[in-house]
């Protein structure tokens, strides 16, 4: 059985591994104030960003969904991993040596021959890519040569690419891999091999081979495309589901093009391997493409991501086609099937603030065809002349009738009505409505009243209707207001004025404990009034309170006190951990923090004070004289303890 991590290499993977860059192969974040950052939260649909980054303190916090963590669990949860495998991912990339104890006797193991089970079959992908590389420049690879020429792609795009050529035979790719020790089973769950009733064989055979890799450059599949006539699969052959690779969840080239995506706010959606070849070397290097499927909703959320795809600068989509904010434009043949793809696409378009488009050669020709025709030009010219999606869908559909004729006119009204109800955005429905008037050659009035039916309808045309979907009856997430952590921890009411002052200063104590008032850590276990902060406020003071705090990095801070919390409030520390503050500016948080801190220590002190008082109004002067002047000591201490502390704020 396997060794467990031991902790100093956990804790050395967690300091060295930066959150932000982690996040950020999955997220566009931008700067939120002072060593704070936010994007879309990739865990649940949001139009707003409320995903929080903290790199200081090594921690993500939600305020939409309520998920949270560090680095560690952030991979966990992205890639769907075991807290081991994430580990040995992040060890891998940041270079960290990690060794294992005997998880039965707790003594000392050499470190393991093999890392963990995903990093086994990501480098089972890293040799069969390098295999298939090395293989298109064999002999018996004159055809997958031939094909990349016959589409004017040479040697060096190839390699840019990572194209390779899967050779005829059926255990070519397995004896080459086994011979570097990995075993059939791996060679199973990774996809590079079928299950025959005579055992494994090379699942691509005689095939031109291109490597799919996810968002953070990490080979996970493979598509091949057919080369030989008396090949009976099918044209295209894509690995299958594994744990690696899920359909679904992927964008060939998407590794190339996040980082344009991100600066351009532009992504063009093409539909095929060599289509995202031919766009990258025309100059639209922000071109992906799906695999195997159709562009569904998960395509899009990872597209949104990396648009940082929000209200902000989201603008409205102009019937000129003129953007005023992030593109979306899709591209697809001028046939039938193309036109069919378009109209599934509008359907997407709700999931998107930025704008979208689409692109269709009029002779039919897809973006490969046209660079071999038309050269790089010819690529760049099909995406500038892009037209807004809801234009195209509404022209599709009304081709459809013979406007010649009042049924016709009748009949293409009731289709394209509840298209332009559809539209997300209310204040392009109108225009619409008078765009699609002209088109079919009726009266205006007419096309509005059966949009504002057709929007009464369950459903609005082919695309989701504009008050459905999955943020329709989502709240706008309350920053003050925090995650319910448990229904032992009630969580605590946002409107409530001590409720907040109190969050305010355990947050300030979790990001900047050196500004904390060392007072602070005088305060008793009932200084704080609401339940859910009191709990927080005794992990604080288990980890050694604020003056521990100061003399320990952020991140080690914040693991310390996660530590000493309860299962259920360790995610109110991650909260406090990463959420804003009123006030970041960097020369003034520190008189911020202490201010904050201050009012929540008056607060605790004046309750003392007034406990106090009653104390000493309930004794009997003229009873025990030790007694009374005890209680009078130290009303008069407590006092003189909130004196000199307003004093020092004032100052």
């Amino acid at each position: 059985m396997a060794g467990l991590i031991r902790r100093e290499d956990v804790d050395a993977v967690r300091d060295r591994a930066r959150i932000d860059e982690i996040v950020s192969a999955h997220v566009t974040l931008k700067p939120a104030g002072v060593g704070s950052m936010k994007g879309l939260c990739p865990f649940h649909d949001e139009r707003s960003p409320s995903f929080h980054v903290r790199p200081g303190v090594g921690r993500w916090h939600c305020f939409g969904c309520g998920e949270g963590g560090d680095v560690i669990s952030f991979v966990q949860k992205i890639d769907g991993l075991t807290f081991t495998d994430a580990v040995e991912y992040l060890a891998d990339r940041v270079g960290v040596q990690l060794r294992y104890e005997d998880s039965g006797s707790g003594g000392p193991q050499r470190p393991r021959e093999e890392p963990g089970r995903r990093q086994r079959l990501l480098e089972a992908h890293r040799v069969a890519a390098q295999y298939f590389s090395e293989q298109l420049m064999a002999p018996g690879a004159a055809a997958a040569r031939g094909f990349l020429a016959e589409r004017s792609f040479d040697r060096a795009d190839a390699e840019h690419f990572g194209v390779g050529y899967a050779p005829q035979g059926w255990d070519n790719l397995q004896r080459h891999l086994q011979g570097r020790g990995f075993t059939q089973a791996e060679l199973v769950a990774s996809g590079l091999m079928s299950q025959g009733q005579r055992g494994i064989y090379d699942r691509f055979r005689g095939r031109l081979v291109w490597p799919i890799r996810d968002v953070t450059g990490e080979i996970v599949g493979f598509g091949a495309r057919r080369l030989y006539d008396d090949d009976q699969g099918p044209k295209y052959l894509n690995t299958p589901e594994t744990s690696l690779y899920k359909k679904s969840h992927v964008l060939y080239g998407i590794d190339l093009a996040k980082r344009e995506i991100a600066k351009t706010k532009r992504v063009v959606v093409v539909e095929g391997y060599t289509d995202v070849m031919a766009a990258h070397l025309s100059g639209v290097t922000t071109a992906v493409a799906t695999c195997g499927t159709a562009f569904g909703s998960d395509h899009a959320r990872i597209v949104r991501r990396l648009l940082g795809d929000t209200t902000a600068g989201a603008g409205s989509q102009l019937a000129s086609g003129v953007s005023v904010g992030g593109e979306v434009i899709f591209t697809f043949d001028g046939d039938a099937a193309g036109q069919k793809a378009a109209v599934r696409a509008f359907g997407e378009d709700q999931r998107f603030y930025a704008q979208t488009f689409v692109a269709v050669e009029s002779s039919g020709m897809d973006p490969c065809e046209l660079r071999m025709a038309h050269g790089p030009g010819g690529v760049r010219a099909l995406v500038d002349g892009r037209q807004p999606l809801f234009e195209f869908v509404i022209r599709t559909t009304l081709a459809e009738f013979d406007l010649d004729t009042a049924e016709g006119r009748v009949g293409a009204l009731r289709a394209a009505a509840p298209i332009v109800a559809g539209i997300r955005d209310t204040a392009l429905r109108p225009e619409y409505a008078r765009m699609l008037a002209g088109w079919i050659g009726t009266d205006t009035e007419r096309v509005r009243r059966e949009v504002a039916a057709a929007g009464r309808r369950p459903t609005a045309g082919p695309g989701r209707s504009a008050r459905s979907g999955a943020d329709a009856s989502r709240p706008v997430p309350d920053e003050g207001g925090g995650a319910a952590s448990d229904p032992a921890v009630p969580a605590p009411d946002p409107r409530d004025p001590v409720a907040r002052r109190e969050r305010l200063a355990l947050a300030a104590v979790m990001q900047y404990p050196q500004h904390v008032p060392t007072s602070f850590d005088t305060l008793g276990e009932d200084a704080f009034a609401v339940p859910a902060w009191q709990a927080v406020h005794a992990a604080i003071r288990a980890a050694g309170g604020v003056q521990e705090g100061a003399t320990t990095a952020d991140g080690r801070w914040v693991e310390a006190v996660t530590e000493q919390a309860a299962e259920p409030v360790r995610a109110l520390v991650t909260e406090l951990a990463v959420a804003p503050l009123p006030e970041d500016r960097e020369h003034v948080v520190g008189d911020y923090v202490a201010g904050v801190v201050r009012s929540v220590v008056d607060l605790g002190l004046t309750r003392r004070i007034a406990d106090a008082r009653g104390r000493l109004q309930r004794l009997d002067p003229t009873g025990d004289p030790a007694v009374y002047q005890e209680a009078f000591s130290g009303l008069l201490a407590l006092e003189a303890e909130r004196r000199t502390l307003r004093e020092a704020g004032v100052a």
